[in-house]
């Protein structure tokens, strides 16, 4: 088994690393929090007092940090001067593409392999173990980092060079807001027509309108497999952390001049939910706000 640092354990990357100690790995962990680090230990991994100590020593060195800065910081600050040479840096944040590319050359510059691995699934899928990773780097590091993230999820697949695992994951998550914001309309409208909820869903779900925000988190409670909707919409993934994949994806179409309309119109209606208070609220609960006719004034942020 090997050392690995990990950097980061708030909701999603505390139960990453738990899952690392599962599997036999010496985690040595930081966060800036004593409760996350209490955590960690509770689960297998050994605290240590600052990331610089995470990394050195460490086979692999993972990060799952808030934004960009945060990652750009951590790196230059404490893994580049800690992390040995044969180490492979994996970074699982959601952070913009070029950042991450930035960071992977300034790793190389310094003889060191990085990939950008952001993930999906959620809360209840990192501690399961179940995620996605969406892997940016060259062939050769993305091989060196599949057995590490392999233990900590169901699915690793390589999309490209350096910063294709972020182009990826903000593809994704916006197609995710605006297919989830159909789907609350949609709901939304068939009950004004009449329609009882759970009668629709069975016909839209096995039709031409069956996606993953229907099927499988339905935003409404009772309705298909269970879902944050049936835990009042806590849980699961929050509302703002939503609109922050929104902006990054609204960032990118403004500088490679993508029309993304769909898109743009769920980052207004997110960025409004959030600003009402829901910001911790999982991302299915815009379904109130819908019902409760607010979206004509949304603006974008």
């Amino acid at each position: 088994m090997a050392r690995i640092g990990f950097i980061g354990l708030g909701n999603m990357g505390g139960g990453m690393a738990a899952n690392l100690a599962k599997a036999g790995h010496d985690v040595r962990a930081f966060d800036l929090s004593a409760e996350a680090l209490d955590r960690a230990k509770a689960a297998g991994c050994l605290p240590v007092e600052g990331a610089a100590a995470a990394a050195e020593g460490a086979e692999a060195v993972i990060t799952m940090l808030p934004a960009g800065k945060h990652v750009e910081q951590v790196y230059e600050d404490s893994v580049f001067g800690a992390a040995d040479t044969g180490a492979i840096l994996i970074d699982c944040s959601t952070i913009d593409v070029a950042t991450a590319r930035r960071v992977a050359d300034a790793a190389a510059a310094k003889g060191l392999a990085a990939v950008d691995a952001p993930v999906s699934g959620g809360i209840a899928a990192a501690a399961a173990g179940t995620l996605t990773f969406m892997v940016g780097g060259d062939d050769a590091a993305f091989d060196r980092a599949d057995a590490f993230l392999s233990a900590m999820g169901k699915a690793v697949i390589h999309a490209g060079g350096n910063g294709a695992g972020q182009a990826a994951k903000i593809c994704n998550n916006m197609l995710l807001g605006a297919t989830m914001v159909a789907t609350c309309e949609t709901l939304l409208l068939a009950q004004k027509l009449g329609l009882d909820p759970q009668t629709f869903y069975d016909i839209a779900s096995v039709s031409s309108g069956a996606c993953w925000s229907l099927n499988t988190y339905a935003p409404l409670p009772r309705m298909g497999p269970q879902t944050p909707a049936d835990n009042g919409y806590q849980g699961g993934f929050a509302a703002g952390l939503m609109l922050k994949d929104l902006k990054l994806a609204m960032e990118a179409a403004a500088s490679t001049h993508a029309e993304t309309p769909m898109g743009a119109r769920a980052a207004e209606l997110y960025a409004k939910f959030a600003d009402e208070g829901n910001a911790g609220t999982d991302f299915s609960g815009i379904i109130k706000m819908l019902d409760e006719g607010k979206v004509g004034s949304a603006q974008s942020n």
